[in-house]
């Protein structure tokens, strides 16, 4: 029971630091597409979040037109 209290408090800190120092970005894509990028990812085992994180990097690393 004491190793459980302890996951539940670590779980709460991992939570508010998260929230401090992550925002969280939503999109809406066709279901067709998301379950492609699932099963890509999975078989690549890249995770999602990865390869939306490069994106953003490429997208802001690009000079304006």
């Amino acid at each position: 029971q004491t190793a459980q209290i302890s996951n539940i408090k670590i779980t709460a800190v991992k939570r508010r630091y998260n929230e401090k120092v992550y925002t969280q970005i939503s999109v809406s894509v066709p279901k067709e597409m998301a379950a492609a990028f699932k099963a890509k990812c999975l078989e690549t085992g890249i995770p999602q979040a990865q390869v939306i994180k490069a994106a953003i990097e490429k997208f802001l690393a690009e000079k304006a037109k």
